[in-house]
């Protein structure tokens, strides 16, 4: 994952992440209501730069990073998980190759 270098990506990027995970009704949960209240709290302006707020942007980094890679993790789980036995066309076909034929239909047509 790209490095997230200001608060407003990583507030964006949590808001995105929640916006997948619960759809269209994400702006009424607990999750966003509790993003928008720590980041308007902690905003850092030219004057106040202290050791809280940047605990606060890692910690937001750190579980925009947590919660990206597990809906990543869910995705490839899903697409590569075994469903019982496969044909050796469909193994084949998972990691982009085919399976040779032999030409005159000698017991190897598709």
């Amino acid at each position: 994952m790209a490095a997230v270098t200001s608060p407003l990506r990583a507030c964006r990027g949590l808001l995105k992440e929640l916006r997948i995970a619960k759809g269209s009704g994400y702006r009424n949960t607990l999750a966003y209501k509790h993003v928008l209240e720590q980041f308007r709290r902690n905003q850092v302006t030219e004057r106040s730069a202290d050791h809280d707020t940047d605990h606060a942007l890692h910690a937001a980094r750190t579980y925009l990073c947590l919660l990206t890679s597990t809906r990543l993790h869910l995705r490839l789980h899903e697409r590569y998980h075994a469903r019982g036995e496969r044909t050796p066309e469909q193994v084949a076909g998972l990691v982009g190759l085919r399976l040779p034929t032999q030409p005159g239909g000698k017991g190897w047509e598709t």
